[in-house]
Protein backbone atom coordinates (compact mmCIF):
# COMPACT_ATOMS: atom_id res chain seq x y z
CA UNK A 1 0.00 0.00 0.00
CA UNK A 2 2.59 2.44 0.59
CA UNK A 3 4.90 1.88 -2.40
CA UNK A 4 1.90 2.44 -4.46
CA UNK A 5 0.99 5.59 -2.55
CA UNK A 6 4.81 7.08 -3.45
CA UNK A 7 4.42 6.11 -7.29
CA UNK A 8 1.01 7.73 -7.33
CA UNK A 9 2.41 10.54 -5.78
CA UNK A 10 5.31 10.55 -8.13
CA UNK A 11 3.04 10.57 -10.96
CA UNK A 12 1.42 14.28 -9.84
CA UNK A 13 4.73 15.96 -10.42
CA UNK A 14 4.81 15.24 -14.39
CA UNK A 15 0.98 15.84 -14.68
CA UNK A 16 0.74 18.82 -12.66
CA UNK A 17 4.19 20.46 -14.80
CA UNK A 18 2.31 19.55 -18.26
CA UNK A 19 -0.66 21.03 -17.28
CA UNK A 20 0.80 24.01 -15.67
CA UNK A 21 3.39 24.51 -18.89
CA UNK A 22 0.08 23.49 -21.44
CA UNK A 23 -1.74 26.48 -19.87
CA UNK A 24 1.33 29.24 -19.93
CA UNK A 25 2.22 28.64 -23.26
CA UNK A 26 -1.90 29.07 -24.58
CA UNK A 27 -1.92 32.13 -22.52
CA UNK A 28 1.03 33.72 -23.73
CA UNK A 29 -0.58 33.10 -27.45
CA UNK A 30 -3.74 34.18 -27.26
CA UNK A 31 -4.81 37.58 -28.40
CA UNK A 32 -5.19 39.93 -25.86
CA UNK A 33 -2.98 42.36 -23.66
CA UNK A 34 -3.45 42.44 -19.94
CA UNK A 35 -1.69 46.02 -20.09
CA UNK A 36 -4.94 47.21 -21.95
CA UNK A 37 -7.01 46.11 -18.94
CA UNK A 38 -4.89 47.10 -16.88
CA UNK A 39 -4.14 51.04 -17.94
CA UNK A 40 -6.93 51.24 -20.73
CA UNK A 41 -6.73 52.40 -24.18
CA UNK A 42 -5.87 55.99 -23.24
CA UNK A 43 -2.85 55.06 -21.56
CA UNK A 44 0.70 56.99 -22.75
CA UNK A 45 2.93 54.12 -24.40
CA UNK A 46 6.09 54.98 -21.87
CA UNK A 47 3.43 53.87 -19.04
CA UNK A 48 2.68 50.63 -20.62
CA UNK A 49 6.47 49.69 -21.11
CA UNK A 50 7.14 50.71 -17.84
CA UNK A 51 4.47 48.34 -16.39
CA UNK A 52 5.69 45.49 -19.11
CA UNK A 53 9.27 45.97 -17.55
CA UNK A 54 7.46 45.72 -13.68
CA UNK A 55 5.38 42.15 -14.90
CA UNK A 56 8.34 41.09 -16.67
CA UNK A 57 5.91 40.90 -19.76
CA UNK A 58 9.19 42.26 -21.78
CA UNK A 59 11.28 39.19 -20.97
CA UNK A 60 11.74 36.62 -23.41
CA UNK A 61 9.54 33.62 -23.06
CA UNK A 62 11.62 31.04 -21.70
CA UNK A 63 12.84 33.72 -19.08
CA UNK A 64 9.22 34.09 -17.92
CA UNK A 65 8.79 30.07 -18.30
CA UNK A 66 11.74 29.44 -16.16
CA UNK A 67 10.89 32.26 -14.14
CA UNK A 68 7.25 30.92 -13.47
CA UNK A 69 8.27 27.23 -12.39
CA UNK A 70 11.58 28.58 -10.31
CA UNK A 71 8.71 30.67 -8.13
CA UNK A 72 6.61 27.12 -7.98
CA UNK A 73 9.06 25.31 -6.58
CA UNK A 74 9.56 27.85 -3.98
CA UNK A 75 5.95 27.43 -3.03
CA UNK A 76 4.87 31.02 -5.10
CA UNK A 77 1.74 30.78 -7.42
CA UNK A 78 2.44 34.09 -8.20
CA UNK A 79 0.14 37.49 -7.51
CA UNK A 80 -2.99 38.81 -9.31
CA UNK A 81 -2.52 41.14 -11.60
CA UNK A 82 -5.90 43.38 -10.69
CA UNK A 83 -6.11 42.67 -6.69
CA UNK A 84 -2.40 42.26 -6.14
CA UNK A 85 -3.03 39.46 -3.79
CA UNK A 86 -1.70 36.18 -3.67
CA UNK A 87 -2.76 33.83 -6.33
CA UNK A 88 -2.86 30.98 -4.03
CA UNK A 89 -4.35 33.00 -1.14
CA UNK A 90 -7.67 34.29 -3.74
CA UNK A 91 -8.14 30.58 -5.11
CA UNK A 92 -8.22 29.30 -1.35
CA UNK A 93 -11.03 32.32 -0.67
CA UNK A 94 -13.42 30.81 -3.46
CA UNK A 95 -12.89 26.87 -2.92
CA UNK A 96 -15.33 26.47 0.19
CA UNK A 97 -17.94 27.75 -2.58
CA UNK A 98 -16.93 25.79 -5.46
CA UNK A 99 -17.09 22.75 -2.69
CA UNK A 100 -20.41 23.57 -1.57
CA UNK A 101 -21.97 23.59 -4.84
CA UNK A 102 -19.87 19.99 -5.71
CA UNK A 103 -21.20 18.30 -2.08
CA UNK A 104 -25.03 19.86 -3.29
CA UNK A 105 -24.60 18.40 -6.73
CA UNK A 106 -23.14 15.15 -5.18
CA UNK A 107 -26.10 14.89 -2.80
CA UNK A 108 -28.95 15.19 -5.08
CA UNK A 109 -26.88 12.56 -7.32
CA UNK A 110 -26.98 10.06 -4.23
CA UNK A 111 -30.55 11.04 -3.71
CA UNK A 112 -31.88 10.44 -7.18
CA UNK A 113 -29.62 8.41 -8.83
CA UNK A 114 -29.57 5.04 -6.16
CA UNK A 115 -33.24 4.68 -5.64
CA UNK A 116 -33.60 5.13 -9.17
CA UNK A 117 -31.72 2.35 -10.54
CA UNK A 118 -32.37 -0.06 -7.73
CA UNK A 119 -36.05 0.80 -8.16
CA UNK A 120 -35.28 -0.13 -12.22
CA UNK A 121 -32.88 -3.09 -11.29
CA UNK A 122 -35.56 -4.85 -9.10
CA UNK A 123 -38.33 -3.99 -11.66
CA UNK A 124 -36.27 -5.15 -14.31
CA UNK A 125 -38.11 -5.44 -17.53
CA UNK A 126 -41.25 -3.68 -16.51
CA UNK A 127 -42.75 -0.19 -17.41
CA UNK A 128 -40.99 0.97 -14.11
CA UNK A 129 -37.62 0.18 -15.37
CA UNK A 130 -37.89 1.32 -18.79
CA UNK A 131 -39.67 4.98 -17.23
CA UNK A 132 -36.61 5.26 -15.44
CA UNK A 133 -33.88 4.96 -18.05
CA UNK A 134 -36.07 7.18 -20.07
CA UNK A 135 -35.75 9.67 -17.81
CA UNK A 136 -31.97 8.93 -16.90
CA UNK A 137 -31.55 9.66 -20.65
CA UNK A 138 -32.88 13.12 -20.54
CA UNK A 139 -31.23 14.30 -17.50
CA UNK A 140 -28.04 12.74 -19.97
CA UNK A 141 -28.82 14.95 -23.09
CA UNK A 142 -29.77 17.99 -21.40
CA UNK A 143 -26.87 20.78 -20.71
CA UNK A 144 -26.13 22.70 -17.85
CA UNK A 145 -25.95 26.07 -20.01
CA UNK A 146 -29.63 25.32 -21.09
CA UNK A 147 -31.10 23.04 -17.70
CA UNK A 148 -29.74 26.00 -15.15
CA UNK A 149 -31.10 29.16 -17.23
CA UNK A 150 -34.43 26.65 -17.37
CA UNK A 151 -34.58 26.25 -13.93
CA UNK A 152 -34.36 30.41 -13.25
CA UNK A 153 -37.02 31.03 -15.54
CA UNK A 154 -39.73 28.67 -13.75
CA UNK A 155 -38.54 28.63 -10.19
CA UNK A 156 -37.03 31.84 -9.07
CA UNK A 157 -38.64 34.17 -12.10
CA UNK A 158 -42.35 32.29 -12.86
CA UNK A 159 -42.83 31.09 -9.40
CA UNK A 160 -40.82 33.21 -7.59
CA UNK A 161 -40.15 30.09 -5.21
CA UNK A 162 -36.04 29.85 -4.85
CA UNK A 163 -33.57 32.57 -5.10
CA UNK A 164 -30.75 33.15 -7.74
CA UNK A 165 -27.32 34.90 -8.46
CA UNK A 166 -26.21 35.16 -4.52
CA UNK A 167 -24.44 32.59 -1.96
CA UNK A 168 -26.39 32.57 0.97
CA UNK A 169 -28.48 29.73 2.96
CA UNK A 170 -29.33 26.02 1.74
CA UNK A 171 -32.43 27.93 -0.57
CA UNK A 172 -29.49 29.25 -2.59
CA UNK A 173 -27.95 26.14 -3.04
CA UNK A 174 -30.74 24.16 -4.64
CA UNK A 175 -30.95 25.07 -7.93
CA UNK A 176 -26.98 25.57 -8.71
CA UNK A 177 -26.89 21.70 -7.58
CA UNK A 178 -29.80 20.53 -9.04
CA UNK A 179 -27.98 22.07 -11.84
CA UNK A 180 -24.58 20.28 -11.58
CA UNK A 181 -25.85 16.94 -10.32
CA UNK A 182 -28.86 16.36 -12.95
CA UNK A 183 -26.12 14.91 -15.53
CA UNK A 184 -24.12 13.06 -12.99
CA UNK A 185 -27.48 11.50 -11.14
CA UNK A 186 -28.85 9.89 -15.02
CA UNK A 187 -25.49 8.40 -15.18
CA UNK A 188 -25.41 7.07 -12.18
CA UNK A 189 -28.35 5.85 -11.94
CA UNK A 190 -27.98 3.68 -15.65
CA UNK A 191 -24.55 2.12 -13.45
CA UNK A 192 -26.30 1.19 -10.36
CA UNK A 193 -29.22 -0.22 -12.69
CA UNK A 194 -26.66 -2.24 -14.52
CA UNK A 195 -24.58 -3.31 -11.35
CA UNK A 196 -27.24 -4.51 -9.41
CA UNK A 197 -29.30 -6.72 -12.21
CA UNK A 198 -25.89 -8.34 -12.56
CA UNK A 199 -25.25 -8.82 -9.27
CA UNK A 200 -28.67 -9.96 -8.21
CA UNK A 201 -27.52 -12.66 -10.91
CA UNK A 202 -24.40 -14.11 -9.10
CA UNK A 203 -24.82 -17.55 -7.54
CA UNK A 204 -24.73 -16.22 -3.74
CA UNK A 205 -27.46 -14.31 -4.42
CA UNK A 206 -29.06 -17.22 -5.33
CA UNK A 207 -27.70 -19.22 -2.21
CA UNK A 208 -29.00 -16.73 0.03
CA UNK A 209 -32.73 -17.01 -1.51
CA UNK A 210 -32.63 -20.66 -1.03
CA UNK A 211 -31.56 -19.79 2.59
CA UNK A 212 -34.52 -17.57 3.18
CA UNK A 213 -33.60 -14.82 3.53
CA UNK A 214 -35.51 -11.47 3.28
CA UNK A 215 -35.29 -9.64 -0.42
CA UNK A 216 -34.63 -6.54 1.05
CA UNK A 217 -31.89 -8.11 3.43
CA UNK A 218 -30.24 -9.31 0.34
CA UNK A 219 -30.60 -6.09 -1.99
CA UNK A 220 -29.16 -4.08 1.14
CA UNK A 221 -27.13 -6.22 2.62
CA UNK A 222 -25.40 -8.26 -0.26
CA UNK A 223 -26.22 -6.94 -3.82
CA UNK A 224 -25.79 -3.34 -3.26
CA UNK A 225 -22.23 -3.13 -1.39
CA UNK A 226 -20.46 -5.49 -4.37
CA UNK A 227 -22.75 -3.03 -7.14
CA UNK A 228 -21.07 -0.07 -5.56
CA UNK A 229 -17.93 -1.05 -6.58
CA UNK A 230 -18.47 0.10 -10.10
CA UNK A 231 -20.61 2.90 -8.86
CA UNK A 232 -17.82 4.59 -6.76
CA UNK A 233 -15.09 3.84 -9.74
CA UNK A 234 -17.76 6.17 -12.30
CA UNK A 235 -17.94 8.85 -9.68
CA UNK A 236 -14.44 9.35 -9.47
CA UNK A 237 -13.92 9.66 -13.20
CA UNK A 238 -16.79 11.95 -13.37
CA UNK A 239 -15.01 14.44 -10.90
CA UNK A 240 -13.32 15.76 -13.82
CA UNK A 241 -16.88 16.22 -15.17
CA UNK A 242 -17.89 17.85 -11.99
CA UNK A 243 -15.27 20.57 -11.90
CA UNK A 244 -15.99 21.32 -15.49
CA UNK A 245 -19.41 21.95 -15.01
CA UNK A 246 -19.14 23.96 -11.73
CA UNK A 247 -17.06 26.52 -14.01
CA UNK A 248 -20.83 27.06 -16.23
CA UNK A 249 -22.90 26.64 -13.09
CA UNK A 250 -21.12 28.72 -11.15
CA UNK A 251 -20.87 31.25 -14.28
CA UNK A 252 -25.07 30.70 -14.92
CA UNK A 253 -26.16 31.53 -11.30
CA UNK A 254 -23.15 33.55 -10.40
CA UNK A 255 -21.57 31.45 -7.85
CA UNK A 256 -18.87 32.86 -5.95
CA UNK A 257 -16.67 30.14 -6.82
CA UNK A 258 -13.68 28.80 -8.21
CA UNK A 259 -15.04 28.50 -11.55
CA UNK A 260 -16.35 32.19 -11.53
CA UNK A 261 -12.83 33.17 -10.68
CA UNK A 262 -11.02 31.13 -13.65
CA UNK A 263 -13.81 33.20 -15.99
CA UNK A 264 -12.71 36.39 -14.53
CA UNK A 265 -9.37 35.74 -14.74
CA UNK A 266 -9.70 34.56 -18.30
CA UNK A 267 -11.56 37.59 -19.19
CA UNK A 268 -9.35 39.77 -17.81
CA UNK A 269 -6.04 38.37 -19.11
CA UNK A 270 -5.16 37.85 -15.35
CA UNK A 271 -2.24 35.48 -16.25
CA UNK A 272 -0.89 34.29 -13.02
CA UNK A 273 -4.60 33.29 -11.34
CA UNK A 274 -5.66 31.64 -14.33
CA UNK A 275 -2.50 29.24 -14.18
CA UNK A 276 -2.78 28.79 -10.50
CA UNK A 277 -6.73 27.91 -11.03
CA UNK A 278 -5.95 25.48 -13.55
CA UNK A 279 -3.25 24.09 -11.56
CA UNK A 280 -4.98 23.99 -8.27
CA UNK A 281 -8.20 21.95 -10.27
CA UNK A 282 -6.18 19.51 -12.25
CA UNK A 283 -4.03 18.60 -8.58
CA UNK A 284 -7.48 18.31 -6.97
CA UNK A 285 -8.88 15.75 -9.63
CA UNK A 286 -5.14 13.66 -9.63
CA UNK A 287 -6.03 13.34 -5.95
CA UNK A 288 -9.38 12.69 -5.87
CA UNK A 289 -8.65 9.80 -8.44
CA UNK A 290 -6.10 8.51 -5.67
CA UNK A 291 -9.00 8.67 -2.92
CA UNK A 292 -11.15 6.32 -5.39
CA UNK A 293 -8.40 4.10 -6.14
CA UNK A 294 -8.33 3.61 -2.48
CA UNK A 295 -11.59 3.54 -1.86
CA UNK A 296 -11.97 0.91 -4.62
CA UNK A 297 -9.37 -1.44 -2.90
CA UNK A 298 -11.30 -1.56 0.49
CA UNK A 299 -14.37 -2.10 -1.15
CA UNK A 300 -13.04 -5.19 -3.24
CA UNK A 301 -10.18 -6.91 -0.85
CA UNK A 302 -9.48 -8.63 -4.22
CA UNK A 303 -7.53 -6.08 -5.60
CA UNK A 304 -3.98 -6.24 -5.34
CA UNK A 305 -2.49 -2.42 -5.29
CA UNK A 306 0.90 -3.05 -5.28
Amino acid sequence: MGNFLLRRLLLLIPVLWGVATLVFLLLHFIPGDPIDLMLGDSALGTDRETLRDQLGLNDPLIVQYLRYFGDLLQGDWGTSLFSKKPVFEEILERVPATMELMFGAMVVTILVAMPLGLIAAVNKGTWIDQGAMIFSLLGVSIPNFWLGPMLILLFSIHFDLLPVNERGGLEHLILPALTLGTSLASILARITRSSVVETLQAEYIRTARSKGISELRILFRHALRNALIPIVTVIGLQVGVLLSGAIITEAIFDWPGLGNLLISAINSRNYPLVQGCVLFIAGSYVMVNLVIDLLYAYLDPRIRLS
